[in-house]
Formats: structure tokens, sequence, C-alpha cells
């Protein structure tokens, strides 16, 4: 196959996002890829055919949090009655898949990343001011690492899945702890068929081999076996075919192995951390992840010139993604905590440095503004809003169940005054599902809900909630307007 034809070929992508916003994920990559997505509702993944030289486009979608290639897709795998016929199975099933293709893409991958790296290098001063902005904050980075850590682990576990835990896989998978191998296009340059051991043991000599692992998210309570039981056995199955090196932290190839009931879907990953890490540098006790804040702008359907705020913004996660994404939109970002205002002060000049050091950039400004601010009493125009966007205190890091009940409803109200009648609408995320009903039924004139999606923060299932301003007026209490 030549070079023009392999570039042409369509690859099967798998994306993990935010759960409860698949449909919101899947009409973004039809929007901007022109691919219809396969869903997989309410358990946070998409499946997308896609041109491999449009691999560079994939890695710009602001809603999806971790890719990968697929390598070969059961929709109803039988799983044998026994632990070791299962395993067995799994094993077997290595020398079935066909490993050509979703190498060639992750290469590619590879080769992009690369490109991406050597132009950081280039231009130093990003990497400088980054570092100047992180002076004295470094505490509170470290902090909030953590505790993002423990919220993926507890979404983890929310949802039933176990991950393969590392230290059983070492135990049985030997592990070289060498230096990071060079040898990825020297494989893949002599990989010209599904059998890569055989290649790959030609050039040994020449290049060390890759080195790899296996990691197996599995959901279900029917399977005679462990999350770390299918990732060893298939992880040796792996090592055996492509004479690759295993290692747990240092690894070239990270294979999945995707386990929900009787779907299995074998990948290979193509992001090395989490595309949600693009634009907080510093962070809050309760930073919304980027993913989730796209999910919440894209419900709202901002439209050009539309002023957006956020009244709750903490460190901007929010308005920062939206004057990013919807650069012909106002946004207006606001907290009462002056902590707060100095997170997404320092957050957008962040941003502009980032702007400044792309070659692509046309605009060093962002149709951005900050205030410091009452939500309950809020110094913008009665109507002069079209949409606003916040997440609302849960009542567990920050506030308290108690003072929700009094806080919802006056939000509510001062949101219903600055918000335009008729057109105006509000995406409110909470965990307080319950006092955010009865405060919502308490507005029934001024509010109506429109939507509703359910969603996993951190382990923790809350709702985003669009709402649609009425065309009832909002009865005058303050003379200052």
């Amino acid at each position: 196959m030549c070079e023009a034809e392999e570039a042409a070929a369509a690859v099967t992508i798998g994306a993990t996002v935010p759960t409860g916003f698949e449909l919101t994920a899947a009409a973004e990559v039809e929007e901007k890829l022109g691919s219809r997505c396969s869903v997989r509702r309410d358990r946070g993944k998409i499946y997308f055919a896609v041109a491999a030289e449009a691999l560079a486009q994939v890695h710009q979608l602001r809603s999806v949090d971790n890719l990968f290639v697929v390598v070969k897709e059961f929709t109803d795998y039988q799983f044998k009655e026994t632990k070791e016929e299962s395993l067995k199975d799994l094993e077997d099933l290595v020398k079935q898949l066909p490993w050509t293709d979703p190498l060639k893409v992750w290469k590619l991958n590879t080769n992009l990343k690369k490109k991406k790296t050597k132009r950081k290098k280039q231009n130093p001063q990003g990497s400088a001011s980054k570092e100047n902005l992180s002076d004295g904050e470094g505490e509170e980075k470290t902090d909030t690492k953590v505790a993002d850590k423990e919220s993926d682990d507890q979404a983890q576990n929310a949802l039933g899945l176990e991950s393969a835990g590392g230290q059983e896989t070492q135990a049985i998978i030997s592990v070289d702890n060498g230096k990071q191998s060079d040898a990825k296009d020297e494989f893949l340059a002599t990989a010209g068929s599904e059998n890569g051991a055989g290649n790959c043991k030609e050039s040994e000599n020449e290049a060390p081999v890759l080195k790899f692992r296996v990691t197996c998210n599995r959901a279900g309570d029917k399977h005679n076996f462990t999350s770390n039981d299918a990732a060893r056995d298939f992880g040796g199955a792996v090592q055996e075919h492509f004479q690759w090196k295993a290692d747990m932290t240092n690894f070239d190839v990270e294979v999945l192995l995707n386990i929900h009931n009787n779907e299995v879907v074998v990948g290979i990953a193509l992001t090395e951390e989490s595309l949600h890490r693009r634009n907080i540098t510093h962070f809050g006790p309760t930073t919304l992840r980027s993913t989730l804040a796209y999910g919440m702008l894209r419900l709202c359907d901002a439209q050009p010139s539309d002023i957006i705020v956020d009244p709750m913004c903490g460190t901007g996660a929010i308005p920062i993604e939206g004057a990013t994404e919807w650069p012909n939109c106002f946004h207006i970002a606001g907290d009462n905590n002056p902590q707060a205002m100095k997170r997404i002060a320092s957050n957008i000049c962040s941003l502009l440095k980032k702007n400044q050091n792309q070659e692509s950039s046309t605009s060093w400004g962002v149709s951005l503004d900050t205030v410091q601010w009452d939500i309950c009493s809020l110094p913008l125009r009665t109507g002069s809003v079209d949409v606003i966007v916040t997440d609302m205190p849960f009542g567990k890091r920050i506030g308290s169940k108690k003072k929700n009940w009094d806080l919802y409803p006056a939000c509510l109200k001062e949101m219903s005054r600055i918000c335009r009648p008729g057109t105006g609408r509000a995406v409110l995320l909470t965990q307080d599902k319950k006092c955010f009903a009865k405060a919502l039924s308490g507005m029934g004139r001024l509010w109506r809900k429109s939507q509703t999606v359910w969603v996993n923060v951190g382990g923790l299932h809350a709702a985003v909630y669009l709402l649609k301003r009425t065309l009832e007026e909002v009865g005058e209490n303050r003379s200052h307007w």
C-alpha cells in the first residue's frame, strides 16, 4: 500500500468523554470531522471512523479526555465458564488480532507528538513563563493534583471499573527499568505484516525493542477473573507475540483491554495524559475539567455576540474554555472569593502567554473579563445577559448542604433578573439535586427546565440542568437600577 493510500485509510478511534456528555461529544466529532459516532451512553465512550491523516484534528477535539485506536471490537464475546479457560482465550486472542494498521496509526501519532515537542523546544519562552507563573503556587498545585487523581479514581470506582494494578502485573511480567527506547520508528518501519514478532527479532540487533504495558478496565459482575488477571495474561501473550519488554512506568506502547460485560475492545492508547489538562495552571479545591466545561457551554447553544456569565467561576475553567472556543461571544467571570480571583487572573495570564507562543495565533487578547462580586447582588443590568453557565457549590468542599437551602433560591432569583426574558438560558451543574429541585420549584414562573444531563464528577452523581428564561418579569426590589 502506498503512502497516499495509507493516509486515506479510515481507522476507528475510541475516545473517553465525561460521562453523560457522550452525545455532545458525538455532535462535536460530526461537526468538526464529519464522522458519525457509535455512542456508548452512560459509559463515557464514543467510537468514530476517521482518516489517519486527520489525526492531528482529532487531538484538537474539546470534549474528549483520552484517545485510543481500536485494534478490534467484540460486541458479544463469550467468556468460558472457568477462570483458566477465559484467561487462555484472552491469551490466544492476541495472535488473531489485526495489529498492523493500529500500529501504523500509533507510529503516526508518535511522530505528531515529536513534532509538537520540537516546536516547543524551539520556543523556550513558553516554558519559562509557565515556570514564573507557577512561583508561589507550588503547594496548592501539588495538593490539587493529588485531589484530582483521587477524583479520577472515585469516578472509575463509581462506574464499576477496575484498573489493572501495576504491582501484580509487574510481579508476573519481567520489567526492564532501562532508559526509554527510541526504536518506535525502527520497529514499525520493518513491521510489514500482522506478525510483528519476526520482524522485531530481525531488528533487535540494530535497536532496542519497544517497551509496553497493558491496562485493563473491566465492568460487570459476571466475570470469573479480575482486571489484574486479564492484564497479566493478556500482557504476557503480547510480550511473547511481539517480543516487546514490559515496563509499567517508562513504556512506549500502552495496550488497552476494555471489558464491559460481554463487550471486549482492544486498543492502543494515543494520549499519554488526559486532554482536559489544557487551560488551567493554577488550581482550586473544586476546579472543573475543561472537557466538562466544554460540554456545558455547548449545551447552551451560544450565538455570536452573546454575553455569557459565570457568576461563581472559581478558577475560571468555564469562562476560559468559553473564551477559547467561542471568541465571538463576550464572557464575564466573577466570584466572591479573593483567592479565586487571583487564580483566574493567573490562568488568563497563562492562556495569553500560550496564545503568544502559538505560531498560528492571530490575536493575543481574549474576550473575557473578571469581577469580584456577590452572587446574590450582581452589578449587572436587568435583562442584559444572554447565557449563564456555572458550577454551583455542591456543599462538600465549598459551603455546606445547609447553606445551599438559602443560597440556591437567592442565586436563581438573581440569575433570572440579569438573564434576558424569553431568550435567556442557564446551564447549571450541581450535585445537591434535592436542594436545587426545591429551589427551582419556587421559581417556576421565571425558569423552565428544558433538559437534564446526568454526569459523574469525581465519583459524585451530579446533574447539569439546562434552563430557559420565561417572559415573566422579575419584581424589582433594588433601587439602584
